[in-house]
Order: C-alpha cells, then sequence, then structure tokens
C-alpha cells in the first residue's frame, strides 16, 4: 500500500522545512510513504524549500485559489501518483507528525473512510477562552447537520482512504473541512476521529483576519452544503412557520366571525391566506431542490467512477509504458553480454 502525504501551502517557506522534516518516510501498513507539497501561488519560495527538503511532488496553482481549492487539488494529484490512502496535514507544523501512523490506523484496519485527528480543544493552552467555545459550537452544530460525532471538525489533520478521496468534492473556496465532513455524514462512508497532538503555534492562521469573518464564513459554508444534502428539511421549516401563521390568523378571523357576528378582521384573512401561499411555495421549492438533491447524488457516483476509471486506465498505460521500456532496454543488455 502506498501513503501520500499532502501539505497545502501559502507562503510557508519560513516553516515548511521543519514540517517536512518530521514527517515519516516509514508507516505501518505501507510498503511507501510519498510527500506531496500543493503550493496555492506563493511567493516567497516554498517550491524551492519544498523540493530542498525532500517533496516527492510538487503541485504549483497559478495563483492564490484558497485553502479549499488547494487541498481539492492534492487529493487529485495524490491519487494520481497511486494513494490508497491520504493525510492532510499543514504546512506551519501545527500538528504533530508522529501520530500519523495513529490517524492511518482506522484505515488500514478496514473501520474507517475518514478519520480526523482531534485536538483537545478544552485544554489547549493557546486557544482563548472565546475561541475554545466557538470551536465547541462550531463542532457541536456541524455534528448535528452531518450526524457524526466527530469531536474537533475544523481540523485539517486528517487521513482518507482511496474511496473516501475519489468521493471528496469541495464546492466552497473557503474551508474543505466542514464541508467535507457534512458530506461524509451524508454519504455512505464511515468517519471516526482520533486524539492526535499539536505543537506551538509559529504564526497566526491566515485562513481569517478575525473571528468575527470566521464564524460568518463558517455559519454560511455549514448552511449551504446542509441545504444541498437536507433541501427538504431545510425549506419545510420556514414552510411550517407560514403554515402557522396562516392557520393561526385564518382561525382568529374565524373566531371574531362567530362571536362579532360575521364582520370585521378581514385584515387577518388577507394576511393568513398570504402566509399559507407562501407555506405552499416553500413546500414545492423543497421537492423540487429535493429532486435537484437526488440528481446531485447520481452525478457524484458517476463522478466517482469516472474518476477511479481514469487512474485506473492512467495505471495501466504506465505499466504499459514500463513494459515497453523493459523490452526495449533488453537486446541490449544480451548484446553486452555477449
Amino acid at each position: 500500500m502506498r501513503l501520500v502525504i499532502q501539505i497545502p501551502c501559502l507562503n510557508e517557506a519560513e516553516t515548511l522545512g521543519q514540517t517536512l522534516s518530521e514527517l515519516p518516510r516509514q508507516v505501518d501498513g505501507f510498503s511507501e510513504v510519498l510527500w506531496l507539497v500543493i503550493d496555492d501561488g506563493s511567493t516567497d519560495g516554498t517550491v524551492d524549500v519544498a523540493w530542498t527538503h525532500g517533496a516527492d511532488a510538487v503541485v504549483s496553482l497559478t495563483q492564490n485559489k484558497g485553502l479549499a481549492v488547494a487541498f481539492a487539488s492534492g487529493l487529485d494529484a495524490a491519487l494520481r501518483m497511486g494513494a490508497d490512502v491520504v493525510v492532510n496535514t499543514d504546512g506551519d507544523n501545527q500538528y504533530n507528525a508522529g501520530d500519523i501512523s495513529r490517524l492511518v490506523e482506522p484505515i488500514v484496519a478496514g473501520r474507517a473512510d475518514l478519520v480526523i485527528g482531534s485536538r483537545d480543544i478544552r485544554n489547549h493552552p493557546e486557544f482563548s477562552p472565546l475561541k475554545k467555545r466557538l470551536q465547541r459550537l462550531g463542532s457541536w452544530t456541524v455534528r448535528q447537520a452531518s450526524g457524526t460525532d466527530v469531536a474537533d471538525v475544523t481540523s485539517g489533520f486528517r487521513a482518507y482512504s482511496r474511496e473516501a478521496a475519489l468521493a471528496a468534492n469541495v464546492v466552497s473556496r473557503f474551508t474543505y473541512t466542514l464541508e467535507t465532513v457534512i458530506q461524509a455524514g451524508k454519504s455512505d462512508l464511515a468517519i471516526t476521529d482520533v486524539d492526535v497532538r499539536v505543537n506551538p503555534t509559529s504564526r497566526p492562521s491566515r485562513l481569517f483576519k478575525s473571528k468575527r469573518q470566521y464564524v460568518r464564513r463558517a455559519a454560511g459554508t455549514i448552511a449551504r452544503v446542509y441545504a444541498m444534502h437536507e433541501p427538504l428539511r431545510v425549506f419545510a421549516v420556514p414552510a411550517a412557520l407560514f403554515a402557522a401563521v396562516g392557520v393561526f390568523l385564518f382561525g382568529r378571523f374565524g373566531w371574531f366571525w362567530v362571536t362579532s357576528g360575521g364582520s370585521g378582521h378581514v385584515q387577518s384573512l388577507i394576511i393568513g391566506a398570504v402566509a399559507l401561499l407562501v407555506a405552499m411555495q416553500l413546500v414545492m421549492l423543497g421537492v423540487l431542490a429535493d429532486l435537484l438533491r437526488a440528481n446531485r447524488v447520481i452525478a457524484e457516483r458517476t463522478l466517482r467512477r469516472v474518476r477511479a476509471i481514469e487512474l485506473d486506465v492512467g495505471t495501466l498505460r504506465e505499466r504499459a509504458a514500463e513494459a515497453q521500456r523493459a523490452a526495449a532496454e533488453q537486446p541490449q543488455s544480451l548484446e553486452a553480454d555477449v
């Protein structure tokens, strides 16, 4: 089996060397461990540092396209490198590389397709009380949306089986962490987490400028991804609220109609009718969105199969090319023996 450790990077020249130097070259259950660096439009010599410190492959994006795009590009490249398991870690050496063997063990044992390395958020010495509360609240929200029990959904230290990597479809340009957990939880993939250690912080996060911006963008990502997977539920909630308002106003009109001799309060009848009409429209939108979701699921399954076929064809071509090279070299070695 082949393990590929990928590192999305944006201007990580100062820390990438140490990150690479601590990565393992041997992990139990794997015959080969390769290092892949994804350069997300760095301008500080990150690529040179990657090659100097032993990276086996580097994917360079033409410009800064965001962490989610870099992550998805890395998965594609890792699969083309023949990865059976892909481990994702950060270029700032946040996560302890010694825990990679613990991270991949559930996949090697056949118990999981996606494993997330959970940090001890509650006792993290470098997290402020506000950040700890936000992390716990965000993880709880994603657990409810995904139906999983992952303790630290924002952790970028995670391992993907080949099947999970093929199935990953990242839409957001902000971050992949929340989206992929919800996607995995709503699919047929087995997801779990393991406790991991972290190293001292080497620099502030570049993913967001403030906690307010992160909360706003993370909330938007969670809402959008959940709506993609559960559209009928998303539309059913406001539809039920509007229907309740409409029924209440109709009841109010009926009550006064009976008690007041059939006069007045026509406004309740009008507003109630509008509320019931909005509720019906929301239900119809939910049904249409659910039909689109069914088509999206079919498209994702088709895309997974197409990607798998492309990888298999590429592998066959490489083997054929190797066989041709071996056949071309064989006569030369025979002549040399003579």
